[in-house]
């Protein structure tokens, strides 16, 4: 049994997003670039790479992973280059974009000759969380203003819109990509190629991928351009679990256990956006309030209802924990890394990393 805290990769809890992900390739022709910013661990490229067809960047250290570990197409995006970035960049990428027409512009002689691309912000997004929303007033995230992007479109080949965030409705997808050809249509037609960007997920459990084939099948065609998705979330949901062992249990007006792991450390994103974890089956008459062992008063898990009482040594799994968790975690307190293991398809467990004291020292001084 592996010990805890760790992340465990099981592949074939990956494996269905990964054939939908293929599936709607060959239905639709748009390409899957895996969102580095989501999930990175490179151990389960190889298998990731199967079915897709890349990776995409938001900086130039993962652009270079995805080129060294991942293979296939390299995008690499940044919301602001630095000189000292441009020339490995363009080294070891296949498409390069920028965020704004002034990066564009102050890069074009180094960039000449290379496939460039332009961020362009729609002005619309389905995120709930202001913090996320790429559509935000006074957003950075690329150029809103078709008359500003018109005179340096034939500096690029293709445009990136990334405004889908956790969005699981089709039509509020075609709703927005309509809303985009109403706006943009006249420089998507001058383009090789669109992003669409992450946060589609088209791979939850009922959704219509026929409708969404069938779609980006008509909007390529329609504007004679290659479709890129990237797909985060989508390509790893519930294939993690974060695994953990209860150390203490307490009672203040709730039971509560304390685990080896931390929301602050392990699973940013919940404290971030104040969401709460699953944990267990969540089907029982005993409810646990799961808490981290960090000093921070609000580092909790969530809510679970077990079958039993919590007892030191019993262990737990945290799940859907794929995502901007490993890309995120850190060492506040201290406290210890969870190891990142991978399950195999023959069900054979392998520990790919651990984390001690000398890695906690290594990202000091």
């Amino acid at each position: 049994m592996i010990q805890t805290p760790c992340y465990l990769i099981d592949k074939a809890r990956m494996l269905p997003n990964m054939e939908r992900i293929a599936w709607l390739r060959a239905a639709s022709g748009a390409k899957s670039l895996l969102a580095l910013k989501c999930f990175a661990t490179w151990s389960v490229f190889d298998f990731m790479a199967q079915y897709m067809d890349g990776t995409t960047s938001s900086s130039l250290y993962e652009a270079r992973l995805g080129a060294e570990k991942f293979g296939g197409e390299t995008h690499a995006y940044s919301v602001v280059w630095a000189d000292d970035e441009m020339a490995p960049v363009l080294a070891l990428s296949d498409k390069v974009i920028f965020n704004t027409s002034g990066q564009l512009q102050r890069f074009a002689d180094i960039s000449s000759g290379h496939a460039r691309g332009l961020r362009v912000n729609p002005g619309v997004s389905t995120s709930e969380f202001d913090l996320a929303d790429p559509s935000r007033p006074f957003s950075r995230l690329g150029e809103h203003d078709p008359a500003q992007i018109d005179p340096v479109t034939g500096m690029i080949s293709g445009l990136m819109f990334h405004n889908n965030c956790e969005n699981a409705d089709f039509d509020r997808f075609d709703a927005m990509l309509t809303h985009i050809e109403d706006r943009f249509g006249h420089l998507i037609d001058r383009m090789e190629w669109i992003s669409l960007g992450g946060g589609i997920h088209f791979t939850g459990e009922g959704y219509p991928l026929e409708r969404l084939a069938e779609r980006l099948k008509r909007f390529a065609g329609e504007h004679g351009v290659q479709v890129y998705l990237e797909p985060g979330e989508a390509a790893i949901t519930n294939s993690t679990t974060l695994e953990v062992t209860v150390l203490d249990t307490m009672f203040n007006g709730r039971n509560l256990a304390i685990v080896d792991a931390s929301i602050e450390a392990h699973m940013l994103d919940l404290l971030v956006y104040r969401e709460t974890a699953r944990v267990g089956d969540d089907s029982g008459e005993q409810e646990w309030m799961i808490c981290g062992k960090s000093c921070l008063a609000g580092d909790i898990f969530g809510t679970a209802r077990l079958a039993a009482p919590l007892r030191p040594g019993d262990r737990l799994s945290v799940h859907d924990a794929g995502g901007y968790t490993m890309v995120k975690k850190n060492w506040f307190n201290g406290v210890k890394m969870p190891a990142i293991a991978v399950r195999e398809l023959d069900g054979t467990t392998r520990v790919v990393r651990d984390f001690g004291y000398d890695d906690f020292v290594a990202a000091l001084s």
